[in-house]
């Protein structure tokens, strides 16, 4: 092989390797925020589930007119 295509070669495997490393860290990132939006996504069910129960617990709209009327 020619000193041109050992550097080709060199060059490719070179990109190759920073392209896993980059590929690992998004994965990483990746997985870091699906555990981030499972913890807020359970945190809204919760916080909705209060909200419903207080909804349900509070009183109801006056039936009659109010004074001005």
């Amino acid at each position: 092989m020619s000193d041109k295509t050992l550097e080709r070669i060199e060059a490719l495997e070179a990109h190759l390797t920073h392209t896993e490393k980059e590929i690992e860290d998004m994965n990483s990132v990746i997985l870091d925020q699906r555990e981030e939006i499972t913890r807020i996504t359970r945190r809204l069910d919760k916080l909705m589930g209060r909200v419903e129960t207080l909804e349900d617990l509070a009183p109801g709209p006056e039936a009659h007119k109010p004074p001005h009327y």
